[in-house]
C-alpha cells in the first residue's frame, strides 16, 4: 500500500510538472507571437514592407527564367530584412495577414506595370478572398495596366486552399477568365482531398520542398515526386520543384519530369532583382 501511495504521489508530481512545463511553453509561444505581431505592425505602419524576388527556372534550360516569385519581407527595428517564414504563421489569422497580402499584391502589380517583360507570382491566403481591400487593389492594378493580368500568377498554399475549397474554386474561375494564372503552393504538405483537387483547376503545381530537398538520394521521395508530376500532367498543370539546393537534386527532378526548378542553388531571393540592376547600370552608363 505504501508503495502504491508513493507511486500515486510521484504520478501527481509528474503531472503537475508537465502541466507547469506546458503552461510555460504556451506563455513563451504567446509572448513570441505578440512580439512578432508587434514587429509586423510597426513595419506596416512605417511602410517597411517589401518584396524579394526569386527566379523559377526551366528544368531543361536552366539559363531561362520561367517567372519570378515575389516573396513578402518586413524590416525589423534594426533594419534587418525578415523572411516570411519568421512571421507569417503568427499573423496569418489576423488583420495584419490580410494587410500584408494587400501590400504584396500592390507591390507586385506595380512591378509588373513597370517591367513589361516580367512574369511574377505573388502569394496570398485563401482568407484574403473575401477581403474587400485586396480585391480593390487587384481591380485598380488591372485597370491601370490591362496586360498585367496575363503576367500575374497568384500562389495559394495547399493548406490555405483547403480551408474554403468551394470559395477558392469560384474565386479562381472568376480571375482565370481575366487571364490570371494560379499556382497551388507547397503541394504534398496539406493533404488536398483529390475530389477538391479536380475542381480547383490550378495552372501550376509547386511541389513542397520537403520532397525535393535531397531527392537524389531518397528513393521514396523520388516515387512521391514522380506521382505528383504525373497528377499534374493529367490535369494539364506545369510543375515547379521547390527548395533546390544541389545540382544532383536538380538533375534528378528534371529526369523525373519537373517543368521548372526553384531554390538557392540558382539564386536567393533578392530585394534588388536583375531588371532593377540593369536599369541602374543603364542610368550610370
Amino acid at each position: 500500500m505504501g508503495q502504491d501511495h508513493g507511486t500515486e504521489a510521484e504520478v501527481a508530481k509528474s503531472l503537475a510538472f508537465d502541466s507547469g512545463a506546458r503552461n510555460a511553453l504556451e506563455h513563451a509561444v504567446k509572448a513570441r507571437d505578440a512580439s512578432t505581431i508587434d514587429m509586423v505592425r510597426r513595419s506596416i505602419q512605417h511602410r517597411q514592407v517589401l518584396l524579394a524576388y526569386q527566379p523559377v527556372l526551366q528544368a531543361r534550360a536552366r539559363d531561362k527564367v520561367a517567372f519570378y516569385e515575389g516573396l513578402i519581407r518586413v524590416l525589423d527595428e534594426t533594419g534587418r530584412v525578415i523572411p516570411a517564414a519568421d512571421f507569417i504563421d503568427s499573423v496569418e489569422e489576423t488583420e495584419y495577414g490580410r494587410m500584408l497580402d494587400c501590400i504584396a499584391l500592390e507591390k507586385g502589380l506595380a512591378e509588373l506595370a513597370r517591367t513589361p517583360g516580367l512574369r511574377l507570382s505573388i502569394n496570398m491566403s485563401a482568407r484574403s478572398i473575401g477581403y474587400k481591400k485586396w480585391m480593390r487593389t487587384l481591380t485598380r492594378g488591372l485597370e491601370k495596366e490591362p496586360t498585367v493580368a496575363e503576367r500575374l500568377i497568384l500562389e495559394i498554399t495547399e493548406s490555405s486552399a483547403m480551408l474554403v475549397p468551394e470559395l477558392v474554386v469560384s474565386f479562381m474561375d472568376n480571375l482565370q477568365s481575366r487571364g490570371i494564372a494560379f499556382a497551388i503552393d507547397d503541394f504534398g504538405a496539406g493533404y488536398t482531398a483529390l475530389r477538391h483537387f479536380k475542381e480547383f483547376r490550378f495552372d501550376i503545381l509547386k511541389i513542397d520542398g520537403q520532397f525535393c530537398s535531397g531527392v537524389a538520394d531518397d528513393p521514396d521521395n523520388q516515387v512521391l515526386v514522380g506521382a505528383m508530376i504525373k497528377i499534374a500532367e493529367q490535369f494539364d498543370m506545369f510543375t515547379v520543384a521547390e527548395k533546390i539546393e544541389s545540382a544532383a537534386d536538380a538533375d534528378c527532378l528534371a529526369a523525373l519530369g519537373a517543368d521548372c526548378l526553384q531554390g538557392y542553388l540558382f539564386a536567393a531571393p533578392s530585394v534588388r532583382p536583375p531588371w532593377r540592376k540593369q536599369e541602374s547600370d543603364r542610368r550610370v552608363g
